[in-house]
């Protein structure tokens, strides 16, 4: 009997072994650590009262890896060919266009973290005097902000290098706003907008509210521009603004898992990755914002959150160097991440039409996203409004993006 238990066990094990062995080093650490114990994370942001807040969620549960080191140690956490093979992208694609990443507060080693970053990864340097890399503050000014923020200067880190891993030919804008007031984020977009930038992303947020229809004509109704906001990471009816725009696309999260088996449902083609919703992602039906009129599901008559999606589930997270908060190597999750993946993912696919609303793109193109139809974000009797299903759903929109043929026109 404790031979045939024995034998049972071993059986039992195979397809965690398989995974591990399979997986590379940074994706073996995470499978290793969901099933050994419990994941935990935590917002690297306080929210405040009138100001929005970063939405980048770092594991507690792993500690910081100092670096890298030469015996194959890498960092846990999903590499950039880790995010290339998940959705399709191409390898040399983005030259020349740039990707704004609006962020607050000044991190003074964003340029040296990314350059560890990339260097670790074998991509191609993106520096100030190589002309990839800028850094601006909201005025347009090379004087950074006074003051520096350990949390947002780690969603800077994490916004940067997520562009890198998705686009490493593309160009990055960093626009640091003073502070996290809504004023000085909104002056900020405008600033990358001014700086020609197409491609803005957008990893924060705050609850809607109704002085925001004004605001959209103020800072986001500028068609030719792909503007990509953090769905947030409340769950259902927790989404937040600007995601929530109707000129804006929202950026969901899912949680991306290995998979060595063929699965069942719309992801049966996919080799070798598996998504669902992730539970935390925002979604749900607007109270204030109208309906864009690409968007066609019929229990909301307004503007349903979110657009498409990509990881975000720290549980499965996103491999990141950052000097502040517990420095070195560290894994982390949150819409954030997903929202810097996607304005990257548009960059990849071109610019958009001068007269185009790039939010609607996926609409048009269903084919060329991943359907994902597991998962939930809260309660909602079923409806797709927090349930991923078949089709249009709330918490993963039209999908996650396979290749980037449906981030054109």
């Amino acid at each position: 009997m404790r031979r045939i238990n024995i034998l049972r066990f071993l059986l039992g094990a195979l397809p965690l072994v398989a995974t591990l062995a399979l997986a590379p080093p940074g994706a073996n650490a995470l499978a290793a650590n969901r099933a050994g114990k419990a994941v935990t994370s935590e917002n690297v942001c306080s929210p405040a009262p009138d100001t929005v807040t970063c939405l980048a969620e770092l594991r507690t549960d792993i500690p910081a890896m100092a670096n890298s080191s030469p015996d194959g140690d890498n960092p846990p956490g999903y590499h950039p060919r880790d995010i290339q093979s998940a959705y399709q992208l191409p390898r040399n694609g983005g030259y020349g266009r740039t990707v704004a990443i609006v962020s607050a507060f000044d991190n003074p080693n964003a340029e040296s973290d990314l350059a560890v970053y990339r260097r670790t990864f074998h991509l191609p340097p993106c520096t100030t005097a190589n002309g990839c890399f800028r850094k601006i503050n909201q005025n347009g000014g090379s004087t950074p902000p006074p003051l520096t923020d350990p949390g947002w200067a780690t969603e800077t880190a994490v916004d940067i290098e997520a562009v890198s891993a998705a686009c490493p030919r593309c160009r990055i804008l960093l626009v640091e706003a003073d502070t996290n007031s809504l004023n000085n984020m909104l002056t900020a977009v405008t600033q990358a907008r001014t700086q020609g930038a197409k491609f803005i992303s957008m990893s924060w947020g705050l609850p809607e509210g109704p002085g925001q229809l004004a605001l959209d004509q103020t800072y986001f109704n500028f068609p030719g521009i792909a503007f990509v906001a953090a769905a947030g990471n409340g769950g259902y009816s927790g989404f937040f603004y600007p995601a929530a725009s109707q000129y804006v696309t929202a950026a969901g999260g899912t949680t991306l898992d290995r998979s060595l088996q063929r699965v069942p449902g719309p992801q049966a083609k996919r080799s070798g990755w598996y998504e669902s919703a992730w539970s935390r992602s925002g979604s749900g039906c607007s109270q204030i914002q109208p309906k864009p009129p690409f968007q066609t599901d019929p229990d909301c008559p307004m503007r349903t959150v979110g657009d498409v999606s990509a990881l975000a589930d720290p549980a499965t997270g996103f491999a990141f160097y950052s000097t502040f908060s517990s420095p070195g190597w560290r894994v982390i999750g949150g819409t954030s991440v997903s929202t810097a993946l996607i304005a990257a993912m548009y960059a990849l696919a071109g610019n958009p039409g001068p007269a185009d609303r790039p939010n609607s793109y996926p609409y048009a193109h269903r084919r060329a996203f991943w359907d994902i139809d597991q998962g939930s974000t809260g309660s909602c009797g079923g409806s797709y409004l927090c349930t991923a299903k078949i089709g249009y759903d709330g918490p993963t929109g039209i999908g996650t993006p396979r290749g980037v043929l449906g981030l054109r026109r």
